[in-house]
């Protein structure tokens, strides 16, 4: 922009230099109107400042709106680039005057080149301001708007005409007979008729773009006609000599228009600024368009009268003029009236539509008053609140709306009304409305301003609440027990934990597991199971008080949170905890009636107290822990959490990582310890036990690491590996002419793994060449909740691949007698209990007495478990037992040592004389004993 364009051009932001502007600018018009006023002084510099600064003045509004049509887009820049042609036309024009008065010193001829620059000022402006206007629609539109323009034109002609026209034309046929001089009088007044005829037409018609600088420029260019209609009148052009005050009217304008297109920009974002709409001034400027043309048929009526009541003729071009403009003002009252009709037509159409649409609505349409009476309720009343639309208006509006919303919504709608529209048109408002039945509807309404009022449209969603609700409850509930689920109780746990009991120390959380549970629903099916899982959420809930929440957290767990009650003493609130907590327990294992039958199973619960700054995360954690030791200890018992058994969830977490590396990288070892006939001292078998060396070269036994690791996939894994490893170390043996059984202790949970599969020990014994009998495998650890039939079916499948089968802990479990009925079994293993005793106990040494006798009975051979002093051996001998193994022949040996012991072939039995043939007892395939295994010797 210019150095010009910047001094015009007010900061968008600074208002003081806005102000500057203005005042710069009225103080050059009044500066200029006071040197006109007095003379300037002298005729030189009067006729100097009236032709040039003129010219100056008009080339200042050419350059100025030059320069703001080059910087602007849009539809109005070339009506800016016309205003600076006609600024500049009248610049040339005074400019040539000025050459004839102050640079010749002579009179200006007429014509001159002044009266053509002159004369092509107006043309311009008025296609600059057709261009501003707002363009017709239609056909009709463009027709009204050359009927207005004619209307005005013609009677300012007719008024102009009646009062100084016709005798400037006069004077002008006298006194020079020439057509020139006759028509420059007259294009003059004609042409500042048409511009304002123009001006006038458009004024109302103008743009909503631009405003400020449009209106600004239409009063510059009002104010130079003005001021050239002055200077036509013959009484002031005789006597106007340059600098007089007329020139300060032009001026002003000049002046005007060069600041018109530039203060719109210091304005233009102030129209952006919110603000109420602007509601009054519409209507006037469409109420003074309309009576535009009326007012333009007054004015030409008062010219002819005029002439008839100072007794005048009438001049042909009076009637004529005025002939044409009641002729325009017909043809435009008959356009307007078949607008008005179709307009008629149309409105009515566009009613008809708008009450179908309202009437046809599914939703409810009511409009309040701003006291809150309902003024309109549409038809679909009836069909949505079952209430009749004529019976809802009148009523006031808080009458149907439930009492609990009521004190929402009217704050709702107080902050809506105090916003401003522009901001906020509409909101949105879910309450509950009373139906004709005194039912309660959810009702979602959109409200809108109407008239100082409000407009609201309402659709019953009482079934999407519903739904929601459901989903809502769905989604925080167990689906079988319809207790709180896991998320929902950790919500509530977080509440309690951080609401206004957050420091109550009594506050505690219940972990609860359903011993036996399994078994359920393995025997008696999954359906059995959760009908008794409903049943133990339906004790469980109706044990616990009304403010604590009971949960169900998947399978069998449950939860419960006991609120605290503000008691101080933490040991009365530990006891009446436990207390809840073991009442809970005996509920929980009473019968359960599922159809025919009767269940029962035994609960473990684990119970934390909520500490100062826990999380819910935490606090459940350690109630979890405590149930997990609970089941640990036995089962069936309340244990509450201790610290210390979160650093033993530690350390089993450390020692698992541990052994999940001694696996991968094979720090494990394999042992076998001799199982010797007790009649002979000769080698049966073997039983192959792991041990882990640790990177002290220290030796664990399983009873030390599988204790802290647990039944789990590292344990399988375990299992796997001293499976596969014996076998092979066992056919290596026979290969080196040591043929000798091996035995491998497994679990009955082991054996039924769907890992470990049927034909995976076939295709182990196959591989690596073992023979049949070869190997035995001894089941230990029969869990009372393994199915006997499975065990059954496994067994027998293992017995025609050749592997015989041995019952570990013979004479420990409630399952013993019941397993040695159902399952195929070939060897009795006496467990090392009994044995340890059976010396100096005369009751374990019955009880050991007849279990040999079982054996002996059904055929099966047997098998002492720790058999460490040579008393043992001659009681058990004495009994009738056939095999021992423990320290008092050797403990476990590595590979090297074995070897050795079986090229010996036996081992000294007190009261048996010297050795004796190798292997002469019989091969039996053995295992360890069990988790208490015998010492390692020192290597």
């Amino acid at each position: 922009m210019s150095v010009l364009g910047t001094w015009l051009s007010p900061h968008p932001t600074a208002g003081s230099t806005g102000l500057r502007s203005r005042i710069v600018l009225g103080v050059l018009c009044a500066g200029y109107s006071v040197g006109a006023a007095v003379g300037w002084g002298s005729p030189e510099v009067a006729r100097f400042m009236g032709d040039f600064g003129l010219s100056a003045a008009a080339l200042t509004a050419a350059v100025s709106c030059f320069l703001y049509a080059r910087v602007s887009a849009g539809r109005l820049r070339p009506a800016w680039l016309l205003f600076s042609l006609s600024s500049l036309m009248a610049a040339c024009g005074n400019a040539v005057w000025g050459w004839y008065e102050v640079v010749l010193g002579v009179p200006v001829p007429t014509p001159s080149a002044a009266d053509a620059f002159f004369l092509c000022f107006a043309p311009p402006a008025i296609v600059g301001l057709l261009v501003l206007a707002k363009r017709p629609v239609t056909r009709a539109g463009w027709v009204c708007l050359a009927l207005d323009a004619w209307l005005i034109g013609g009677s300012l002609l007719t008024l102009a005409w009646s009062l100084a026209l016709a005798h400037a034309a006069h004077m002008a046929g006298v006194q020079d007979a020439s057509v020139g001089p006759a028509a420059l009088s007259l294009a003059y007044p004609l042409l500042d008729i048409v511009l304002v005829s123009m001006v006038l037409a458009l004024h109302f018609r103008r743009s909503g773009a631009n405003r400020s600088a449009v209106n600004t420029a239409i009063a510059a260019l009002a104010l130079t006609v003005l001021c050239d209609a002055v200077f036509t009148s013959p009484l002031l052009r005789s006597t106007y000599n340059s600098g007089q005050l007329l020139d300060a009217g032009w001026f002003a304008g000049s002046l005007l228009l060069a600041y018109a297109p530039w203060g719109v920009r210091r304005r233009a974002p102030a129209t952006d600024r919110p603000g109420p709409p602007r509601t009054m001034s519409r209507p006037i400027a469409g109420s003074l368009a309309a009576l535009t043309p009326y007012l333009a048929a007054a004015v030409c009526t008062l010219g002819i009268l005029y002439n008839v009541v100072e007794g005048r003729r009438v001049d042909r071009v009076v009637i004529f003029t005025g002939c044409t403009v009641v002729l325009a003002l017909v043809v435009r009252q008959g356009i307007m009236l078949l607008d008005n009709i179709s307009l008629t037509q149309e409105l009515a159409q566009k009613e008809n539509h708008f009450r179908s649409l309202v009437q046809g609505s599914s939703d409810v349409i009511m409009i309040a008053a701003p006291s809150g009476t309902l003024r309109y309720v549409s038809p679909a009343a009836a069909g949505v609140y079952g209430r009749d639309a004529e019976d809802l208006v009148g009523s006031e509006l808080s009458s149907i709306i439930h009492p609990d919303d009521l004190g929402r919504v009217v704050h709702e709608v107080r902050r809506f009304l105090a916003a401003p529209p522009h901001e906020e048109p509409t909101t949105r408002i879910e309450c509950r409305f009373r139906s004709g039945t005194g039912d309660w509807l959810h009702a979602e309404s959109t409200v809108n301003r109407h008239q100082g009022g409000l407009l609201l449209n309402s659709r019953d969603v009482t079934e999407r609440v519903r739904l929601q609700a459901q989903l809502q409850h769905n989604a925080e509930h167990d689906p079988l027990t319809d207790l709180p689920n896991r998320a929902l109780f950790t919500s509530r746990v977080r509440q309690a934990l951080t609401g206004r009991r957050a420091g109550d120390a009594g506050t505690a959380v219940l972990f609860i597991d359903l011993d036996g549970f399994k078994a359920v629903n393995d025997t008696i099916g999954h359906q059995a199971g959760d009908e008794l899982l409903i049943q133990a959420a339906r004790r469980l809930q109706e044990s616990v008080r009304a403010g604590d929440t009971a949960a169900r957290l998947g399978g069998d767990e449950f939860a419960a949170l006991i609120m605290g009650d503000g008691t101080r003493d933490q040991g009365a609130r530990e006891y009446q905890v436990h207390e809840i907590a073991d009442r809970l327990r005996l509920t929980l294992s009473q019968p359960y009636r599922i159809g025919p039958s009767e269940v029962r199973v035994a609960a473990s619960i684990g119970v934390a107290f909520a500490e100062p700054g826990i999380t819910p995360t935490d606090l459940m954690r350690n109630a979890d822990l405590a149930m997990y030791r609970a089941k640990a200890g036995g089962k069936d018992r309340v244990e509450l959490y201790a610290p210390q058994m979160q650093a033993d969830v530690v350390r089993r977490s450390e020692l698992a990582t541990r052994l999940r590396t001694a696996l991968r990288e094979g720090e494990f070892a394999l042992l076998h310890q001799p199982v010797v006939h007790l009649a002979s001292g000769s080698v049966a078998a073997v039983a192959a036990q792991a041990r882990w060396r640790s990177a002290q070269g220290i030796l664990f036994t399983p009873a030390e690491f599988l204790r802290v690791t647990g039944d789990d996939d590292r344990t399988a894994e375990l299992g796997r590996w001293l499976l596969e490893e014996a076998v092979k170390q066992a056919a290596d043996r026979a290969r080196a002419g040591h043929p000798v059984a091996v035995s491998v202790r497994l679990s009955a949970t082991r054996l039924l793994d769907k890992a470990l599969p049927f034909g995976s020990i076939e295709a182990l014994l196959t591989r690596h060449g073992l023979p049949s009998g070869a190997l035995m495998i001894e089941v230990a650890d029969s869990d009372p909740r393994i199915s006997f039939d499975e065990l059954e079916q496994r067994l027998v499948a293992l017995r025609r691949l050749g592997v015989r089968i041995a019952l570990d802990g013979f004479g420990s479990g409630f399952a013993a007698i019941n397993a040695l009925r159902r399952l195929p079994i070939d060897v009795l293993k006496l467990d090392r209990n009994l044995v340890e005793g059976v010396v100096e106990s005369a009751r374990l040494h019955k009880i050991t007495s007849g279990l040999l006798r079982i054996a002996c009975d059904l055929g099966l051979q047997s098998v002492a478990d720790g058999v460490d002093v040579p008393e043992q051996v001659l009681a058990l001998r004495a009994m009738g037992c056939t095999h021992g193994q423990g320290m008092a022949f050797s403990g476990p040996l590595d590979e090297y040592r074995l070897r050795r012991a079986l090229v010996r072939g036996q081992f000294p039995v007190p009261g048996v004389p010297g050795p004796r043939t190798v292997m002469a007892g019989g091969s039996i395939p053995l295992l360890t004993g069990s988790h208490a295994e015998t010492p390692v010797p020192p290597t």
